[in-house]
């Protein structure tokens, strides 16, 4: 059986795990991870992807540091690695989640910008 690679915490660097969290998949990725906890695979992700592309996907997202992935029987258990990136760049993944929230509400309500507030 071939082990998964986890860059020890001291290894993850600021630029690598921009990098996995600046594609729309893998930030998706992490959004449910990050509001359901532990999920396999098959359950991170509403969107039709292929297997292939999903395995790559988590591969950046493990090799950045951004995620841990255990095997249980024949499935990929996957948790963000969240302690981990708070000791090394405190509250960056609370803010990429809280930014990637509002955008996601701008995109749903696009003309909620233009009314004034009440």
């Amino acid at each position: 059986m071939r082990l998964l690679y986890h860059p020890d915490k001291k290894d993850i660097s600021l630029a690598g795990v921009l990098y996995a969290l600046g594609d729309p998949v893998r930030l998706e990725i992490v959004k449910r991870l990050a509001e359901k906890g532990e999920l396999p695979c098959c359950e991170v992700t509403e969107q039709s992807i292929a297997k292939s592309t999903l395995s790559h996907h988590f591969k950046i997202l493990r090799d950045s540091g951004v995620l841990y992935c255990r095997k249980e029987g024949t499935q990929h258990m996957n948790s963000l690695r969240r302690d981990d990136l708070d000791d090394r760049f405190p509250n960056l993944l609370t803010v990429v989640l809280q930014s990637a929230a509002r955008e996601a509400n701008l995109a749903a309500h696009p003309l909620d910008t233009l009314l004034p507030s009440s």
